[in-house]
Order: C-alpha cells, then structure tokens, then sequence
C-alpha cells in the first residue's frame, strides 16, 4: 500500500468510506452444486456500500489470478475502488462455505493475509474494519496501525466476525480484540461472536462491557430475535424484519453496509434512542433483503428505500 488514495475517484474527492479487510472467492457446496461467488466479510461490506450509493475503497490482498480479477470486476460493478497494492499476493484467498438444510453455512479457509505498511495520504469520514484481517497476523499489525493512525481523524466502525478455525486462543484472540475496541466508535457482532468472546456473560453484560472498553455503540446482532444497541444513553432491541431465508451468506455484512450508510447520514446527535432506532430499522431491513437470496447478494439503495417504506414495529427499551 504506496497510500489510500482510490485510483477509481478525484484525488481531492476520496471515498467516504474505507473498508480495510478481506476478500476472496467464497467456494459455495450444497449436496447437489458447487459454485464461487466473490466475498470476504469486509469485501462484501464495501460491495453492500457501493450499491447503496456509498463512495467506497477497498484496502485488500488478493492476486492478479483469474480469482482476483473476479473479485475485482465484482467490486467495479458496484462502483467500489480498489486501493493501490491490493494485488500483492500470489493466490487469491478461498472459503469453502458448506450450506446446511436451514440454510446455515459452516466455513473451511485457505487464506494469506498480508499488508505493506503505510502512512494514509487522507482519512474518510468512515473506516471499517472486521473480520480474519483483524486477527491474522502478518495483515493483522498492519490493520491495527492503520486504526491507530485513524481513530483521532475519523469515525472507526469494527465487526470481529469471528471464525474460531483461524484463530489463536482464546485469550489471544479476545486481546487482540479488546485492543482494537479502544481504536473504534462503533462495534457490531453477532450474538455468536459475543458468546464465543465472553463465555458465561449475557448479551447486557458483553455490550456493557466492550461500551467500558472505548467504543461508543455496540451492536449485537441475533438473527430472526432482532438486534441489541447499546450505548451510554440506553439500550434498545429492534426487531427482526420477517423474511424466508434462502441461506445466511452476507446478511451480516449487508447489515453493517446498512448500518454505516446510517452513520454517514446521522448528523451530530450522538447514539441517542431515535439515532439508534433509525440505524437499526434501516440495517434490519437490509439484513432480510438479502437472506431471502442466494450467496452475499445484498440491496440496492433503491431496494432498500422501498423496504423501509413498509412500517415496522417500534423498538422497545430494555434497559
């Protein structure tokens, strides 16, 4: 990485948001197919952005092999920048997503993850980060010096999206982390990632706990029971949007796009209730368009607009 500026963008008009992480060919096996889709949590993250209308760069490590340029004719299409020295490895990562008959899907990775080290020529208003670029090391230090350098100049979003198979320890994987909590301004993870983190403690207890951490918002996400906000000023669920679930793949990351396009949008009023409730409808909204579709297939902003016009329930205070 020479700098963070998006060759596909006006230098003096970079991106509004950077998602720095990921991506590679999610290899997609059901008892009667197999088929490669382009993805990687924080690819699908800037993908979901750029079909919401969002400014978007990616900072990744893929190769110049037919893999990688599916890859990169996929962000394209979504009008997503790819950052100089993305191309740095010799092959382009897979994951192996084995799909159960409740459309669940378990993970198998061949995967380098690696970064040059770098000074951004410009911070975003957004940057974004999560995933196996968070915790696999040599990329991993990268990432963290990127958030260190970032998180007095922008806002900082994270999702761990943990995937144990990659990981250290435990206790190696919750440091690393906690580390990058106090870099961030936001947190969203699953309700699986919470329990994976901290055994024994509540979804309360975990967000409380990483709000103590630095971070101003956490969300946790609990598939069809809806999602927890937490921040200093109270805790709220919203509710899951009902949808027929074709598979999983994506949702997730089709909600965090949702939820930063809600964080570009929210003016200065901080993580009060009604910011939250605003941020979560839309995010939910997001997140059941794209169950109800095969692979990592999330909205379009047009899409997204015309969900939201169907009312939904009102979030509820639980704390």
């Amino acid at each position: 990485m020479e700098n963070l500026k998006a060759g596909g963008h006006d230098a003096q008009q970079p991106p509004d948001v950077v998602v720095v992480g990921e991506a590679l060919i999610d290899v997609v096996t059901t008892p009667n197919s197999r088929e490669e889709h382009p993805g990687g949590s924080p690819a699908n993250v800037a993908y979901g952005l750029g079909l919401l209308g969002v400014t978007t760069g990616l900072l990744t490590a893929i190769a110049p092999d037919a893999r990688g340029i599916s890859i990169e004719n996929h962000l394209r299409r979504a009008g997503v920048a790819l950052l100089p020295g993305s191309k740095s490895l010799t092959r382009t990562a897979t994951a192996t997503a084995t799909l159960g008959p409740d459309g669940s899907a378990t993970y198998d990775f061949d995967i380098h993850w690696d970064l040059p080290r770098a000074t951004p020529a410009y911070f975003p208003k957004i940057l974004h980060t999560g995933s196996i670029a968070t915790f696999l090391n040599p990329g991993a230090k990268t990432v963290k010096s990127l958030l260190e350098q970032a998180h007095t100049q922008c806002t900082i979003t994270y999702d761990p999206n943990i995937r144990p198979s990659l990981l250290g320890s435990h206790a190696e994987a919750k440091a690393t982390f906690e580390e990058l909590v106090s870099l961030t301004d936001v947190v969203k993870l699953s309700d699986e990632d919470a329990h994976w983190l901290y055994p024994g403690k509540t979804l309360m207890e975990t967000a409380d706990h990483i709000l103590r951490l630095g971070t101003g918002l956490t969300v946790i996400t609990k598939g069809a029971e809806g999602s927890q906000f937490t921040s200093a000023a109270a805790t709220i669920t919203i509710p899951a949007v009902k949808a027929t679930v074709a598979d999983t793949i994506g949702a997730g990351d089709s909600y965090m796009a949702a939820l930063i396009l809600g964080l570009l949008t929210r003016g200065t009023e901080g993580f009060t209730p009604t910011v939250m409730e605003q941020l979560g409808h839309t995010a939910a909204a997001a997140a059941a368009i794209t169950v109800q579709r095969a692979a990592a297939n999330p909205p379009t902003l047009d899409e997204l607009k015309s969900a939201l016009e169907v009312p939904t329930p009102l979030s509820h205070a639980i704390a």
